[in-house]
Order: C-alpha cells, then structure tokens, then sequence
C-alpha cells in the first residue's frame, strides 16, 4: 500500500493528485498536522509527502522538520517551477523530487516504480543491518531432517487438495495463484513468503469498504464516529475544509483518523475480520488455513520450519528490535508456533505483548518434544475448528 500525505491547500492540484497518485491519498493544511498522521503509519518506506511549494524560507524549515523526524518517507516538493537559486536550499531541507501540480499518470508511474526499487533496496539494507548485531542462528539438523520428511510427506498426499484450490483461484478471479510477500524471519532474514492468493487482484481498491476491522484493537470501541462525506457535498469554511483528509476511496475527518491510527499504533500485530477484498474461495482457505500450505515449500527450501515464530512483515519486525523483543528472532520460523497453539480457539483475543513474549518463550526452550506437542496440539484444533 502506497500512502501519499499532501500538505497544501491547493484544491485544484489535491483532486487531480488525489485521482492519478493511486493508493491512500490524504490531505492536510500544515506540517504538524501531516506528522501526526505520518505518526500513525507503520509502512513508512510506501509514505511519500506531496508538499506544495510556498515560502521557499517556510518551506524548507517545514521540510527540514519533517525529513528529521521521517527519515525513511519520500519528499516531494509540488511546484510549477523551482528557480535555481532556491533548488539548494529545498535539496538541503530534505526534497528528494519534484512534480508540478497537474503531473500526467505516466509520471506518477515512474515515480511509484522507482519507490518500489527503492523499499527492495532499503529491505536489504534493513536485513543487513540486523543480523550483524546478532549471534547467527542455526536450524539443528534435527529439526531440518524433521522439516523436510513432514513437509514433502503432507504436500504428495495433499496434492489434489492443491491442485484443486489452485483451479478454484483461478477460476474465480484473475491473477497469480500463488501471493508472495516479503517477511523477516530468523536472524532477521528477509525471504519471499508464499500463500494462495485469497484476495481480488485489485484489492487496494475496496479501502472504501474498511472500516475500523483491526482485529487487535483496544478494548474500547469509538462511539462517535462520523458518517461517511462526499466531497461534492463539503460546505464549509476554509479552516473546516483544511481539517479533512482526502482520498481516492474516501474523506474523512483528520480527528476521525487519528483516532483509528491511535488504535492500531498500540499494537504490532494486525489483523482483518470480514475484509470485503478478500474473495469467496479466499474466505474458504483462510478459514480452514488451505491458503498457509504453499509456505510447505518454504520450509523444503529452508526460510522457514514446521514450528516456530511466525515470521513478520518488515514493518512489524521494525517495531521489534529493541533489546526487549529482538529474541524472538533467535529461532525459527514457521508454519505454526506457542502463541498458536496456546489459544487457538481465541486467538483473536490475545493481547500482542501475550503473543511476543509466547515467541520469546518458544526461542528460549524450543525442542523436539516442544515441537511436537505444539505439532500435535495445532492439528487438534484444526479438526475440531472443522467440526464446528
């Protein structure tokens, strides 16, 4: 997901940007308002700020601010024409590009394009970066003799199960079969994690239909959320209009925002209940966990093992590497683990601090017996999460 943070007041340029940019689109009038937001996005490396060139001596000191206190989010000055003498000075502050107000899709594309290659790069050099700080974990041969036995064994008598969701897939919407995402697993190796697709290929499109389904939320819902706005329905003063954000999907009021972002910034683990982009064959295999058995080829290459730490996306693993937590990636990581098993019926009721220190626990007293009685506990559950 791609977000996209312009500061401005610029009506003319936010609707057409809003339109061509693609992703999450937001609008806000000042540099401290479009912080708080930034605050409450976790995937910093997709957050680019549009900001609309003014005083060039405000500018940069807005600019300066926000690039020392985001350094990994991408700056782009909005402007028809940057005179010479002001260029150093915008660079200096932290712009990393350019675009005019009115900027044709095929621009927009190639900046998307390069951000792309730029969060490959920057995954890299994350990766890098953490795992010379560590005592390199190695898998015992046990547990890799074990990995690859059980695994070959499931996948040959599963094979029609495969074969059958891959035609179903298929046949239901267009698009790869299988969805590969990056995740951080043990001594913080980024490796590709596979799984049936099981939603629309256009999924980023239904944010429309989101609506406060974290399911790791806190306890206390929001009462007063505000209706849904049309933006040809705004009447409004200009101060009352600067405090809303605007989207290609959606407005919504920034105080509405925030608050939601305030709920999730609590949490490291996300999850979605009902999500309206997932497909109907999706909402097959992720209830009876069909979708998680690609990553079985995961761990017959070696990214991951049967039990172990589930591995994270990049964003969460970053929230993770402080002394407190950056053990559980002394262990494998895998198909199924502690947490997993320790609540299996009520999962989604689990507090994230419970779920990080059963990782902890797991990296710590990891065994065969262990393993086993996780093994064994997992696949109880899944038949009687059948029978229900």
């Amino acid at each position: 997901m791609l977000y996209y943070i312009y500061i401005g007041n610029n009506r003319t340029a936010i609707d057409h940007l809003a339109k061509v940019t693609g992703g999450m689109f937001m609008a806000v009038s000042s540099c401290n308002k479009a912080a708080k937001v930034i605050d409450g996005i976790r995937e910093r490396y997709n957050t680019s700020i549009l900001y609309e060139q003014g005083n060039p001596e405000k500018d940069c000191r807005d600019i300066a601010f926000l690039h020392k206190r985001f350094p990994r989010v991408y700056n782009i000055l909005v402007t028809e024409h940057l005179p010479g003498e002001s260029r150093k000075a915008y660079l200096q502050a932290g712009i990393n590009n350019t675009l005019p107000p009115m900027a044709s899709e095929e621009s927009i594309r190639q900046m998307t394009n390069f951000l792309q290659l730029r969060k490959e790069h920057k995954l890299q050099e994350f990766s890098q970066a953490h795992r010379k700080v560590l005592n390199t974990f190695h898998l015992p041969l046990w547990k890799r003799m074990f990995d690859v036995l059980f695994a070959f064994t499931v996948l040959i008598v599963l094979s029609p199960l495969l074969i059958a969701t891959a035609i179903a897939i298929r046949w239901e919407s267009k698009g790869q079969i299988i969805y590969k995402s990056q995740r951080v697993g043990s001594n913080y190796q980024i490796f590709n994690f596979l799984k049936f697709r099981s939603m629309y290929t256009n999924a980023d499109k239904r944010l429309k239909e989101l609506n406060a389904l974290n399911q790791y939320k806190m306890e206390e819902e929001l009462t007063d959320e505000q209706p849904e706005i049309r933006f040809e329905d705004l009447i409004g003063t200009p101060e009352e209009e600067a405090n809303l954000l605007i989207s290609d999907d959606f407005i919504i009021t920034e105080d509405d925002f925030l608050k939601k972002k305030a709920q999730e910034k609590q949490n490291t683990f996300v999850k979605i209940e009902n999500d309206p982009r997932v497909t109907r064959v999706g909402r097959f295999i992720r209830k009876y966990s069909i979708d998680e058995l690609p990553q079985l080829f995961n761990v017959l290459k070696g990214d991951m093992s049967i039990v172990g730490n589930r591995p994270l996306p990049l964003y969460e693993a970053e929230l993770l590497t402080s002394d407190a937590y950056i053990e559980r990636f002394m262990a494998p990581a895998g198909l199924t683990g502690l947490w997993q098993v320790e609540k299996r019926g009520g999962a989604g009721k689990m507090s994230a601090e419970e779920r990080k220190q059963l990782d902890i626990k797991y990296a710590q007293e990891f065994s065969f017996w262990l393993d086993m009685k996780i093994l064994c506990k997992t696949l109880t559950a899944f038949v009687q999460k059948e029978n229900v």
